[in-house]
């Protein structure tokens, strides 16, 4: 299939409603307001396709984009692939989301989130972080620089407040991955997230709520699920 022809399938697929409901979460035009559940759908049936992948997200319809990141092959994404994917994401939920989740599952995804947590870009910043969060939960504890992430968590101790909002929402999220998903930090992380305090995010129109990542991650404790790794980072 080409791009034009999944843009074709996708637009009866659109609703209003839905597309109020993405609006309020920071999706901008154009988008046809497709269901995830329905991309999920075209995900099963195209399963990976590099080159298909990179179309859909030039086509600058949101949609295709979040669909993209879904088939991509992260394995064959390059460092220049991911960076003009994260130039191109003028939606934050791609910066936050699809662009980290195929970040993460490529060769680059370390490397490359150092690179953007530095960019004053706020965007490029929350992405970094977002592609740290999806790393520690799909990456066994022996393959992950276990020094170099509690700096990081001592560097979202010091800047989390002063941070962008977008980026202070990921640098929480990155906290409550750490100790949730990396055995040996889950103690610093808790420890470290009661220095912190409780972090204030601007969530605009939506319902969501700002997670308290001591909690968090205790509540994980209690279910025994601590350092139980995800087969990808997408969803």
């Amino acid at each position: 299939m080409t791009a034009r022809e999944i843009l074709a399938e996708l637009k009866p697929l659109g609703s209003e409603s839905y597309k109020r409901v993405m609006s309020n979460h920071g999706v901008k035009e154009p988008f046809f307001g497709v269901k995830i559940s329905e991309l999920q759908k075209i995900q099963k049936r195209i399963k990976k396709d590099y080159q298909l992948a990179l179309d859909l997200y030039d086509t600058g319809n949101y949609d295709a984009m979040y669909l993209a990141g879904l088939i991509a092959d992260d394995a064959r994404m390059t460092k220049k692939d991911l960076n003009r994917w994260i130039a191109n994401a003028t939606h934050r939920p791609l910066a936050g989301f699809t662009v980290p989740w195929v970040a993460a599952g490529s060769p680059h995804g370390w490397e490359i989130a150092l690179e953007w947590i530095d960019s004053k870009n706020a965007l490029n910043a929350e992405a970094g972080w977002a592609t740290l969060r999806s790393l520690v939960s799909i990456k066994e504890d022996a393959d992950l620089d276990l020094p170099e992430l509690k700096r990081l968590l001592e560097r979202v101790r010091k800047n989390i407040h002063q941070a962008p909002n977008d980026v202070r929402s990921q640098m929480n999220s990155f906290v409550i991955a750490v100790g949730s998903f990396v055995k040996p930090l889950s103690d610093a992380a808790i420890e470290l997230g009661e220095k912190i305090g409780p972090v204030s995010i601007d969530v605009g129109k939506t319902a969501c709520q700002v997670p308290f990542a001591p909690d968090q991650i205790r509540k994980i404790q209690k279910r025994g699920a601590i350092g139980k790794k995800r087969k990808s980072a997408k969803c």
